[in-house]
């Protein structure tokens, strides 16, 4: 039998704090989250063991996606649990989409992916953004332009446009997703993206690329031509 005190070092928290947090496995971290022990049929289940539970049945990329409903299906998770869940990988979400004081240069479709890939690639609906750049390509502003789905009216133009025209945009680059994951660019987007690109040459506004967002990849519209 365990002593008190080896109990007490094999506890998420008492392991974070003379270990480090590099050093603990998935279910400890979220344990440490959960905080409190659950009684149930007046047994008590740690915060351990019912994080193990959740992981055996939801690996971390499916969690993420988890609603709140398909949470509280768990045993000693509630709402409060589950809007920690939730909380929890939309900071992540944040902290991978975050962009710094100094603004980036983008060179290259990898450099969009690394700026809007983590916030884009899990949505459940299509949703188009605009990377508004200086003419050295520096990042100004990321805006949404429309949700929902795409269509010939969503790329006619003008909310597109009149956002590079309010940041004073050199060049703009689009990027929307594929809620299937397949990143692959249909021949509609291909036609869009070719009408978007004259007309930007209208109008003065460069239009670099249109990136489409899948699962954890990505396609560059322009290079599909």
């Amino acid at each position: 039998m365990k002593s008190y005190s080896k109990k007490l070092q094999d506890r998420p928290l008492t392991r974070l704090l003379q270990k480090g947090v590099s050093s603990l496995s998935n279910a400890e971290l979220l344990a440490i989250i959960f905080g409190k022990d659950v009684n149930w049929k007046g047994r008590k289940i740690t915060a351990l063991e019912l994080t193990q539970k959740v992981l055996r049945k939801y690996d971390l990329k499916r969690l993420a996606k988890a609603s709140i409903g398909e949470l509280e299906k768990f045993f000693g998770i509630g709402k409060v649990r589950a809007a920690q869940i939730q909380a929890i990988f939309e900071l992540a979400r944040r902290v991978n989409s975050y962009v710094e004081d100094v603004s980036p240069i983008i060179e290259k479709p990898e450099d969009v992916f690394k700026i809007v890939g983590s916030e884009m690639q899990d949505l459940e609906q299509e949703v188009l953004k605009v990377l508004l750049l200086d003419s050295r390509n520096r990042l100004i502003k990321v805006e949404d332009v429309f949700k929902g789905s795409l269509n010939e009216s969503v790329f006619s133009g003008r909310e597109i446009f009149k956002l590079a025209f309010d940041y004073n945009a050199a060049s703009i680059i689009l990027v929307h997703n594929h809620p299937s994951g397949d990143a692959e660019p249909s021949d509609a987007d291909i036609q869009m993206t070719k009408r978007i690109m004259r007309l930007g040459e209208l109008l003065g506004v460069n239009v670099l690329d249109h990136l489409i967002i899948g699962s954890n990849s990505f396609k560059s519209v322009k290079e599909s031509f």
